[in-house]
Parts: structure tokens; sequence; C-alpha cells
């Protein structure tokens, strides 16, 4: 097992800055990608941004230049830095964890991100 908790998030205006924070523990050595995902209300759950153990990352179109994923894998974290936030970056965010040789794909409890207009 995989526990994840996230930090972070909170109200901001437009234009502002945010960081996201995701500290993994337990079976640590099965984890190979983090990453972090968002859900507005009425949507479905979408990929933010994802970053590989090796240090390969993936953006959504909508977050790439404004945000950025990094990862410590000395510490089990990951953060998301976010920046020029925008009224539609509001969203429960969540981390995850993927174990591929256990077949499973871990979730942090969400953190809400509020971007004012």
């Amino acid at each position: 097992q995989v526990q994840l908790v996230g930090s972070g998030g909170g109200l901001v205006q437009a234009g502002g800055s945010l960081r996201l924070s995701c500290v993994a523990s337990g079976s640590i050595f099965n984890v190979n990608a983090m990453g972090w995902y968002r859900q507005a209300p009425g949507k479905q759950r979408e990929l933010v941004a994802r970053i590989t153990s090796g240090g390969i990352t993936n953006y959504a179109d909508s977050v790439k230049g404004r945000f950025t994923i990094s990862r410590d894998n000395a510490m089990n974290t990951v953060s998301l830095q976010m920046s020029s936030l925008k009224p539609e970056d509001t969203a429960v965010y969540y981390c995850n964890a993927e174990a591929p040789r256990l077949r499973q794909s871990y979730w942090g409890q969400g953190t809400q991100v509020t971007v004012s207009s």
C-alpha cells in the first residue's frame, strides 16, 4: 500500500501562484510515476502533470508554461508549482502515484484550489 498526503491549495486571485505538495509513504519502492490530477464541478478528473521516477514530465496543454511539476525521490515528495493561475484552474487537485508492478494507482485526499477573477 501507498499513502499520499497532499497539502497546499487555497484561494488566490487570477494571475497569482500556489504550490501543492504531496508526501508518499508505505511501499514507495513500487511507485514509478507520480502526478497531479484535478476535477472541477461537473467535469471528469483530468491529468494536470505527471513525472516519472526518472524525471520525465508531461503536462496538460492547458497548463504548459504555467505549471511545473517536480519530484524529490529521497523525500518521497512531488510538488506542483502553479503560476499565472486562471479561474478555469479552479478544481480539487489530487495527488496520484502509479505502482505498475502492483497494478495499482493510489490517490491522495484532494485539495481545493480556487482562483477568483
